[in-house]
């Protein structure tokens, strides 16, 4: 998996490609979150339009992030999920935990909101 990261207007912005396979990265993704938040930056867009696969340990990378922003009183949101990432969602119920938008967009706006 590939991934890149930036901050900008408080928003930690991570962009994913390939397979979120957590045990690869998992630990990297965790250390920028961290420093995001040492940062005081507590929103966060995680863009996963270009996820093929996600297995549990990757899932579990996606609660972690989404546990350290909420325990700042932070919110995360999902950017345009593949098919078959949101089916994945649908089937561990996730889709009723995280936030999920279409846009880059829609997904400043309703992290402004939060």
């Amino acid at each position: 998996m590939k991934y890149t990261h930036n901050i900008s207007d408080k928003i930690l912005h991570l962009h994913f490609e390939g397979d979120l396979i957590g045990e690869n990265n998992g630990a990297e993704l965790v250390e920028i979150v961290k420093d995001a938040i040492d940062k005081q930056v507590t929103l966060c867009a995680l863009y996963i339009e270009d996820v093929r696969y996600i297995n549990s340990s990757g899932i579990g990378v996606l609660i972690t992030i989404l546990t350290k922003f909420r325990n700042k009183g932070g919110e995360v949101v999902l950017v345009n999920p593949s098919d078959h990432v949101k089916k994945l969602l649908v089937i561990t119920k996730l889709n009723a935990i995280f936030s999920i938008v279409d846009s880059k967009g829609e997904a400043v706006e309703k992290l402004k909101k939060s």
